[in-house]
């Protein structure tokens, strides 16, 4: 079985500037390009291609452009990208501007932005996610985006940063042994974290391992989000499902999706939320906010969160 390390993130701090981040990807990617610029400059997508051009937020500095390759068959772009979204969003990146293939422009917004080339860089027109960021610490803009795609053997990530000078790679898959990683205290009104950092997790919902059934039992964040979902007819949401380390990768992933699902339907069916504006994912095993080592642990890792894909 493939095993893939703890997302986490890390960040060395240097005087006088902000702190550069390095996203950690699985321990079964291969980085299979990187191109670094001492002083270069980024014309980063913040907004869908139309017919007028595309949306462009430009960035000066170092810039580094990578391209991973990750060796496993069966993943979506959502679980390739979502952990890595949710380290920026620890590390204080605001997000910009996020979609999918069709909503980003499909074809024109792929070959309108820059791409790392093939075979390094292999991106599916009609199965792609795009992810753009930016953080200010200090008076220093450092803006990052992500571009996940796959073929039917393996998932590909893009990840281009420019800003003040780093002090590494942004992205490695050789980090050391995992160390645990608190329990998000995502908490208090659902619309306005959602409206803000994005992502909250629905903590209320319980489930023992191999289940995938929710209880009878009335669910407070499932309330509010129903409440935010009927509010705001535009906005669309991933319900994204999580498991413990128990079992193996494709079993979880499988059960985590479920999950999500019995969240769908019960929004759908409890409270009439429009099908469209939800969709289902599982995670798996592969992005824990607990160590698995203790009861208290896998509890916490088997949750589902929502995270919001409307980008206006």
């Amino acid at each position: 079985m493939t095993r893939y390390c703890t997302f986490l993130f890390v960040a060395t701090f240097c005087a006088g500037q902000a702190a550069a981040i390095t996203l950690d990807m699985p321990n079964n990617a291969r980085l299979t390009v990187e191109d670094v610029a001492g002083l270069d400059s980024y014309a980063m997508p913040v907004g869908p291609w139309t017919p007028e051009g595309l949306p462009i937020l430009t960035g000066t500095g170092e810039m580094r452009q990578q391209a991973w390759r990750v060796e496993a068959t069966g993943l979506t772009t959502l679980q390739l990208l979502q952990p890595l979204t949710n380290q920026l969003a620890d590390a204080g990146f605001e997000i910009l501007f996020a979609c999918t293939d069709d909503d980003c422009g499909g074809f024109d917004f792929r070959f309108a932005t820059a791409v790392l080339p093939a075979p390094a860089m292999h991106v599916d027109l009609g199965d792609y996610r795009f992810v753009a960021t930016q953080r200010v610490v200090d008076g220093d803009t450092e803006l990052l985006s992500i571009l996940a795609s796959r073929s039917s053997s393996a998932g590909f990530v893009q990840v281009v940063r420019v800003g003040a000078a780093g002090s590494g790679p942004v992205a490695r898959a050789d980090a050391p042994a995992a160390r645990a990683i608190s329990t998000p205290t995502i908490t208090g009104d659902l619309a306005q974290t959602l409206e803000t950092i994005g992502y909250f997790v629905l903590s209320d919902l319980a489930f023992q391992t191999g289940s995938a059934q929710l209880g009878d039992a009335t669910f407070e964040t499932l309330d509010d989000l129903a409440a935010y979902l009927l509010a705001n007819p535009e906005r669309t949401v991933a319900l994204v499902g999580h498991t413990d380390a128990v079992g193996s990768l494709d079993g979880n992933i499988a059960l985590s999706k479920r999950r999500a699902g019995s969240v769908l339907e019960r929004l759908v069916t409890t409270y009439d939320i429009p099908r469209r504006q939800l969709e289902a994912e599982g995670m798996g095993y592969l992005s824990p906010v607990a160590t698995n080592l203790t009861e208290e642990g896998r509890e916490a890792n088997r949750r589902v969160e929502v995270i919001v894909t409307s980008t206006e």
